[in-house]
């Protein structure tokens, strides 16, 4: 993350300025980091590379170690997300009652084989290392809403509840 390869000429001055003003109001800035981080995941949609640079300048720490909290903690995003964001367990348990095999349904239903976005930006794919759910394995979490027990047969009908969403 050199300053010469990376530049906010990418990102929106609006977003900027809102993320700005939030870390402006911070006494710590260096101790605030994680709330600066929330602040401009929740601004942006997630948190590229140029914006970790600039909260670490803002912030008067390594980008080093901004990337590393961020790569560290799975609730901040590096990558753009969907409108609805599919987690997939593949902790032991969710494992190994077929978690792979629900994961592939889901990119094959999403048309999604080598992407982590669909085309029409409502849905995204990841695999998660645990959800702490194990006795409902296979677990699936899209936003908030945690589903149990799911089989290959439930995938097309939970997209379905998403794609009749208002969005």
């Amino acid at each position: 993350m050199s300053n010469s390869v990376l530049s906010t000429e990418h990102l929106d001055k609006t977003k900027l300025a809102e993320l700005d003003k939030y870390i402006a109001g911070l006494e710590n800035k260096q101790e605030a980091i994680i709330h600066i981080l929330h602040r401009g995941q929740e601004i942006f949609g997630y948190l590229p590379k140029e914006l970790q640079l600039y909260i670490a300048r803002k912030a008067d720490l390594p980008a080093a170690k901004v990337n590393g909290i961020v790569s560290f903690y799975s609730f901040f995003s590096q990558e753009p997300s969907g409108q609805y964001q599919i987690s997939i367990c593949l902790g032991t348990a969710c494992f190994v009652k077929g978690a792979d095999a629900i994961i592939k349904e889901f990119r094959s239903q999403l048309d999604m084989a080598d992407k982590r976005v669909s085309d029409d930006g409502r849905f995204s794919i990841r695999d998660v290392r645990c959800v702490g759910a194990c006795g409902l394995a296979p677990v699936v979490v899209i936003n908030e809403k945690i589903y149990g027990h799911v089989g290959t047969d439930d995938v097309a009908g939970i997209i379905e509840q998403y794609r009749g969403a208002e969005g």
